[in-house]
C-alpha cells in the first residue's frame, strides 16, 4: 500500500497516510487539527554507501523529468 502526502489547508501541516491507490487522489484528515488535506507530490532522493563509506548520490539520480540528466540535458 502506497504512503501519500498531503498538506492540511487550514492549518499547513504536511501529514502522510497509508492507504490504497484508489483513495490517493481523495482529501485526507490532518491528525493535527482535523481539517481537509489535499495530496501534494512527494519527492525522494536515494544515497547508497561508496567503496569508502562515504554517502553517494543515487545513479538515478534526483527523480522526476529533467532534474537527474536521465533525459539527456545536463
Amino acid at each position: 500500500m502506497p504512503l501519500y502526502e498531503y498538506l492540511c489547508n487550514p492549518c499547513e501541516e504536511k501529514f502522510e497516510v497509508l492507504r490504497t491507490m484508489s483513495k490517493g487522489a481523495d482529501p485526507a484528515t490532518c491528525p493535527t487539527c482535523g481539517g481537509e488535506g489535499h495530496r501534494v507530490l512527494s519527492v525522494f532522493a536515494a544515497v547508497s554507501v561508496g567503496a569508502g563509506g562515504e554517502p553517494m548520490p543515487s545513479p538515478m539520480g534526483g527523480g522526476g523529468a529533467c532534474c537527474g540528466g536521465a533525459c539527456g540535458c545536463s
